[in-house]
């Protein structure tokens, strides 16, 4: 199996040969958006306003693949089939190591969004662990990216069977390759607070090699998953084992470049009736309509993501 591996430097033609050859049998079926911006707190967020969403809601009430970025699940959603167990063949880039399998996201509004699945049914509550890294990381060092998990469906989540995503970057081409970069720079070093941010979170800078060999590739993979286990204690998502695994606590999101890593605890799916995931993290929203755009701009995004994430504690006291 090891010779029929996706590597890093085979990644992006892979990507591209795939999605041609799923446009022309209709496997891939991207859905239309418009893009404008809102101004909040000091960042530039990219809102995407949605056109063909009923498509992708009645593909998704029969067991096809969904986009966690556009999901909208209902409060009794009927039972579906994972469309991971098995996965559509003609949306399949490649293996990304003898555990994780590298799919085109079926309805993606963002072109080269690659979901990174499990090869056998794992939970999307189950913590990620070095082999979800070292599958990352072949996509991280592939291309220049964001990656992003939704832990558990108050985080965005959609599909239960453990998988992860990455959209090539920059997400915004008129303006910071991930919007949110904006106020990371404000971090101080060693610090996991970033100034702006009005929620709970933990922020790490990290330093991942592009272009790392091989030999050293385990090294890189077990160094991000040590820096997202210190994030999700900082954050306090905290573990549960079940049946012997370690699943979260609390609901999260996670957001990976080769520079930085983000941890956002949830409270809640959406605001006002809209959708957010991990991306809104980034400083990239995705609206129904012109109605939802509206109640956006009026409640101003970042006050969006601060109601759906867990609410910041306030800084022990000297004499507590």
């Amino acid at each position: 199996m090891a010779a029929s591996l996706l590597t890093a430097r085979a990644l992006r033609d892979a990507i591209a040969q795939r999605t041609r050859h799923a446009l022309l049998c209709g496997a891939l079926q991207p859905i239309e958006t418009t893009l404008t911006h809102i101004d909040d707190g000091g960042v530039r967020f990219v809102v995407r306003e949605v056109s063909s969403l009923a498509r992708k809601e009645a593909a998704r009430h029969a067991g096809a693949p969904s986009q966690d970025a556009l999901q909208t699940p209902t409060p009794t959603p009927p039972p579906r089939r994972n469309p991971f167990l098995p996965y559509d063949e003609d949306l399949c880039v490649g293996d990304l190591s003898s555990t994780h399998v590298a799919l085109l996201n079926k309805y993606n509004a963002l072109d080269e969004h690659l979901l990174i699945v499990t090869r056998r049914f794992a939970p999307q509550e189950a913590l990620l662990d070095h082999a979800d890294f070292a599958a990352l990381l072949v996509v991280l060092r592939g291309y220049d990216a964001l990656a992003f998990y939704n832990g558990g469906p108050e985080a965005g989540a959609s599909q239960p069977h453990k998988h992860l995503q990455a959209v090539p970057l920059p997400l915004d081409v008129q303006g910071a390759s991930v919007p949110i970069e904006t106020l990371l720079g404000a971090a101080a070093p060693n610090e996991s607070r970033v100034p702006g941010l009005p929620f709970a979170h933990a922020f790490a800078r990290l330093d991942l090699d592009g272009h790392a060999a091989d030999e050293i590739a385990d090294q890189e993979a077990q160094r991000a998953l040590d820096a997202y286990c210190a994030l999700l204690r900082t954050a306090g998502v905290g573990a549960v084992h079940v049946d012997g695994v370690p699943h979260q606590r609390t609901p999260y999101n996670l957001l990976v470049t080769r520079r930085w890593m983000l941890v956002v605890p949830r409270e809640t799916e959406r605001v006002a009736g809209i959708s957010v995931n991990a991306l809104g993290f980034a400083g990239s929203l995705f609206v129904r309509d012109a109605e939802q755009y509206e109640t956006l701009a009026r409640i101003g995004p970042m006050t969006a993501l601060a109601r759906v994430a867990r609410p910041d504690a306030p800084p022990a006291s000297a004499h507590a």
